[in-house]
């Protein structure tokens, strides 16, 4: 693996870290169905959490409830140090502007190029005129590694991996601070999910972003994430390093870090 990811790893275990998303005690229910329950989790500036958890458990779930997309029952989150719930329309509104998403199979508007995708952003928040909206929608583009051409591109016209970086690029569209991931690198091939998630190490090194990646992807936890929280049991069960989560002893971390299809290397030998 290039440096730039084993790069990354010098940002975790720092004492002292900015909190730059905190949720406490989240509870989150569908009628009966209690789906999250007492859950608190941090999130520090500059580093790239993987949210890890077996498939229904609820890993997206939170993700929405933290945009805001869900409703909880109980509990409070805070964003840049503000509590959403009381925040005022004009902290609610910078906040929103703050943050990115790419959510999952990359959500792009099927009638709308790729330029038009990275500008919806752009149109909902600011006022500009349309030669800088294509000239800043033109350089996301090319910042996710995407070419020229695939800017009049409509989606049913690009390749999976193209599809999850024009949604990058969209995430990316008015510089946020923090950035959400709904499983980036499903459908992808191993070499096309590995450049993507090198491409995210570099954009959070060079960009300053903070990254909250939801993930079933061992090959991104390995290689890209500085730390790793586990959801299960409807809670956090579960936070740290990847070699944190090897030493675990519970038996679903074991099984999904050290089972059959995990790596068989020194977590610390990645190359």
């Amino acid at each position: 693996m290039t440096d730039v990811l084993l790069e990354g790893r010098a940002r975790q275990a720092q004492p002292d870290r900015e909190v730059i998303l905190s949720a406490r005690d989240i509870t989150v229910a569908f009628g009966e169905k209690v789906v999250l329950q007492d859950l608190s989790l941090d999130i520090f500036r500059g580093e790239i959490l993987g949210f890890v958890g077996g498939s229904g458990t609820g890993k997206s779930v939170l993700m929405r409830t933290i945009l805001g997309l869900n409703r909880k029952q109980a509990g409070t989150v805070k964003v840049f140090g503000v509590d959403v719930d009381k925040a005022t329309p004009e902290q609610k509104l910078s906040i929103d502007m703050r943050m990115g998403v790419l959510f999952q199979h990359g959500a792009l508007f099927s009638a709308l190029t790729v330029l038009e995708n990275v500008q919806v952003p752009m149109r909902e928040y600011l006022d500009l005129p349309k030669k800088l909206m294509d000239e800043l929608a033109m350089l996301k583009i090319e910042l996710v590694g995407l070419p020229r051409d695939a800017a009049p591109k409509f989606p049913s016209e690009l390749s999976g991996g193209m599809i999850k970086r024009a949604a990058l690029a969209r995430a990316l569209a008015l510089d946020p601070d923090l950035v959400f991931l709904d499983e980036p690198t499903s459908g992808l091939d191993p070499i096309g999910a590995a450049d993507f998630d090198e491409l995210v190490v570099k954009l959070r090194d060079t960009l300053g972003l903070t990254v909250y990646m939801v993930t079933h992807d061992l090959d991104s936890l390995f290689t890209a994430c500085d730390r790793i929280a586990v959801l299960g049991q409807k809670r956090v069960l579960v936070q740290g390093t990847i070699e944190d989560m090897l030493e675990c002893d519970d038996p679903w971390v074991k099984s999904y870090f050290r089972g059959k299809r995990a790596r068989q290397i020194n977590p610390r030998q990645r190359t």
